[in-house]
């Protein structure tokens, strides 16, 4: 009780000389807390100043007010490029992470000047006009992000479309210098005109790591297949001239030719095929008596007659693409932007978003070597594919060609499909024009009318449990000297397939597709996979037949088709255990 009693007396009296004591140290204390709180919330929900690039307009922000970046000679130079980079190599795909959105962010690097030690930069042009709009479109998407901590996919504000306007080696050095670069590692560049004389490299010359490169001229030796992105080369007439679309159907010339500087054996080509069939075949040339100059650009001639470029494209069901210089040519997106038919003969070209585009549906694909018989493949044609192809060619234009603000966010879409494949969009969003959704279109004899890409014949086998002669039926198809690949359509979605390391050894591709209902008739689709003209299909219990009785039936079908010379979309016939015509346009719902 003392000392209880000793407590109470003092307590009271030392309590309040304590808060007097040390009043304006706390207060002092809480109201630093306080500003540091609200400081904190004011920086996390005020727009971020660090590395912004918000604004892209060339009227507010011109390369000229940009700092300047002087590169030592002794700046290092990124690696020429791997060839083998795939997305599961060269891509940090950990970097774009989770988000419900399931889109990517990009993030585009401040604008910058560089320039060599004397002061010399790196490009003749500077910012082009088409690569402001490019980052302009991205900086106003919803791809974009400012916070440079967040981003997935880096962009240089250095202008690479034009190699020509280019110093390879400081270009080089540049990009090197970014304090993300890392070699290379989930930073995109755009290029159209890659390579430069005499050989004219189809792919960007710059050295550039692991880098993804968006090109306008790959060839199927420079394209990184699931990595690169082949892109269009852009035509400056589709920001100048309005074509008001034209409907489908008929049109004054069968064949338009209207490329200048083409290489003098394909002109002489074109000419004899324009003798054999006169008015039908419209061809054009440079106009010798104009000015150079834009007008001059927008004019093309035949034997003294001008006439409006590209509006005369409008006149035609197809329309001659021919190889330049280099293979990407800006003539496809005029074509595309008139309507008419593209007929591509460049060989080895990756068409422009090929990886999701199905050119089948918009174009004719002739080998060069076959330019001669150009005119009868395209005489074969049904004028009704004919003209669905025209509707399909003037779409895939204003969807994915007309602007480079539609290039780069295609561009960008098909990167954040690879990365987010379960909201991947479908072929049939990518392919089908809203108008002709449920056209026939979509029918499976809409057939390709160039030659097989692939020799041989294709062996579909449709199967469901019967592993033990599932493998029976493979190593015995497996032995047929024209089998160019095994598909097996696996119809079973509540057991998945056996591992890899128990399927049998065979010397062909083996693929195997998962179907999403157990349907006899999965069998017949004509899946992606099959790049052969004939296909077998065959159930998984057919043990009966030998190799050499398929080989005898597939030279059989040859002999009988070379003979009947009937045209492809004419045969539509389906048959278990028997060859039967591909029809490889009708799109796989099992992608």
């Amino acid at each position: 009780m003392c000392a209880s009693g000793k407590y109470n007396s003092r307590g009271p009296a030392l309590i309040p000389r304590m808060k007097i004591k040390h009043r304006i140290y706390y207060i002092t204390l809480f109201s630093v807390v306080l500003l540091g709180l609200v400081a904190t919330g004011m920086f996390q929900f005020w727009p971020h100043s660090i590395e912004s690039t918000a604004d892209w307009t060339l009227d507010k922000r011109s390369i000229h007010d940009a700092p300047l970046i002087r590169l030592p000679v002794s700046s290092p130079i990124p690696e020429r490029g791997d060839l083998s980079c795939r997305m599961h190599t060269c891509f940090d795909v950990y970097r774009c992470g989770y988000n419900p959105k399931n889109r990517i962010k990009v993030y585009i690097y401040p604008l910058q000047r560089f320039a060599d030690e004397l002061g010399v930069p790196i490009s003749s042009t500077g910012l082009s006009r088409e690569y402001n709009d490019l980052l302009s479109a991205i900086s106003d998407s919803d791809f974009y992000t400012d916070d440079v901590t967040r981003a997935c996919l880096f962009i240089p504000s250095i202008d690479v479309l034009n190699q020509n306007s280019l110093r390879i080696r400081e270009t080089a050095q540049a990009l090197a210098m970014l304090p993300r670069w890392d070699k290379g590692m989930n930073h995109l560049l755009f290029n159209m005109l890659p390579g430069g004389p005499p050989d004219y490299n189809t792919a960007l010359d710059v050295p550039r790591d692991r880098a993804l490169l968006a090109g306008g001229g790959f060839s199927t030796w420079t394209y990184r297949q699931g990595y690169d992105i082949s892109i269009p080369v852009y035509s400056p007439l589709s920001a100048d001239v309005e074509l008001p679309e034209r409907q489908p159907g008929p049109r004054r010339y069968f064949i338009l030719s209207s490329q200048t500087a083409i290489h003098r054996e394909y002109r002489a080509e074109l000419e004899r095929l324009k003798e054999e069939n006169g008015e039908a075949l419209l061809l054009l040339d440079k106009c010798s008596n104009l000015s150079q100059g834009a007008a001059s650009a927008r004019k093309r001639c035949y034997k003294g007659q001008v006439y409006d470029y590209p509006q005369i494209l409008q006149e035609s069901s197809f329309c001659v693409v021919l190889r330049g210089a280099r293979l990407g040519q800006a003539t496809l997106s005029d074509v595309l932007q008139a309507g008419c038919v593209p007929v591509i003969l460049a060989d080895s070209y990756i068409l422009p978003f090929s990886e999701v585009l199905d050119w089948k549906r918009a174009s004719v694909v002739i080998p060069e070597e076959k330019l001669s018989e150009m005119y009868t493949i395209l005489k074969s044609i049904p004028h009704r594919q004919v003209e669905e192809m025209q509707r399909q060619a003037r779409w895939f234009w204003d969807a994915y060609f007309s602007s480079m603000k539609a290039v780069g966010l295609t561009t960008l879409q098909i990167i954040n499909d690879r990365i987010y494949p379960y909201a991947a969009r479908t072929y049939e969003q990518w392919n089908n024009p809203p108008v002709v959704k449920w056209s026939s279109v979509n029918s499976p004899l809409f057939l390709p009318l160039i030659p097989p890409r692939a020799p041989g014949f294709t062996a579909v086998v449709l199967t469901y449990d019967r592993v033990e002669s599932l493998f029976r039926v493979i190593t015995e198809i497996s032995k047929v000297p024209s089998l160019a690949k095994l598909l097996v359509v696996w119809n079973n979605q509540n057991k998945s397939p056996p591992e890899e390391s128990l399927w049998p050894k065979v010397s062909v591709p083996l693929k195997v597709v998962r179907t999403k209902e157990n349907k006899l008739s999965n069998r017949f689709f004509p899946y992606d996979e099959i790049e052969t003209e004939a296909v077998l299909a065959i159930d998984d219990d057919i043990i009966m037949l030998t190799s050499d009785e398929l080989q005898f039936g597939y030279e059989v079908r040859n002999a009988s088709y070379r003979n009947l010379r009937r045209p492809l979309h004419h045969s539509s016939s389906n048959m278990s255990a028997s060859l039967k015509l591909n029809a490889p346009d009708n799109p796989s719902p099992l992608r």
